[in-house]
């Protein structure tokens, strides 16, 4: 069976880990990488980059699916442009699941968005669009996540919590059931957040507080 082609957009650690987490589920094969113009011909776990943010449109009309694949930690402007770069010209951006996560068949998951091993999205939660859901996090029973959002390394979101958009979740964060946190947010890595969180801002500790 022929898989279909997907282009990778941005170079750095985080796409290490997609690149993992695509050829596990093998649903696509990875044409290579786009990146800077100074790392043109360089590879990265052995993919080629073979242009740059200049060259996206020509891929799009050659048909290639997409992946966001810079990191996001704390700013995710970077992701959102390029993201809306490919969506608004028609591109196709999938979402990309480990088969080592756990999906609700109850859950929806939007367009561009990655699931990365081991994590868990339990029954009528809604994740949005170009977000990552990292390795080991567990997204509970009707929780929503906005777009362009990183939940990240081993977080746990109780029921019913929303999230903003362009928020970060910090590793190991804990977000008490019902929680609301507001768009631009960042929750530093350990923080229990057990109250909303109505200003945007920078938040940690426990329980978290704003310190930024």
């Amino acid at each position: 069976m022929h898989k279909k082609e997907i282009i990778l957009i941005g170079g750095g650690g985080h796409c290490k880990s997609c690149i993992d987490v695509i050829e596990r589920e093998d649903k696509y094969q990875i044409k290579g990488i786009i990146d800077l113009p100074s790392e043109l011909g360089k590879t990265i776990l052995g993919y080629e980059i073979i242009g740059n943010d200049s060259e996206i449109i020509n891929y799009i009309k050659a048909g290639y699916n997409f992946l966001i694949t810079i990191g996001h930690m704390g700013d995710s402007m970077l992701r959102e442009d390029l993201f809306d770069l490919v969506s608004n010209n028609q591109g196709n951006l999938p979402v990309i699941i480990s088969p080592n996560a756990y999906v609700s068949n109850h859950a929806k998951v939007r367009k561009g968005t990655i699931i990365m091993h081991n994590a868990i999205v339990n029954a009528d939660a809604s994740i949005g669009q170009n977000c990552i859901i990292n390795s080991k996090a567990l997204i509970e029973h009707d929780c929503v996540i906005k777009d362009h959002t990183h939940i990240s390394t081993n977080t746990t979101l109780n029921g019913e919590v929303m999230i903003g958009e362009n928020c970060f979740i910090g590793s190991s964060s804990v977000i008490r059931n019902s929680v609301k946190i507001t768009s631009k947010t960042v929750i530093g890595a350990g923080s229990v957040v057990v109250k909303d969180v109505i200003e945007r801002g920078i938040y940690a500790g426990n329980p978290a507080k704003k310190i930024n």
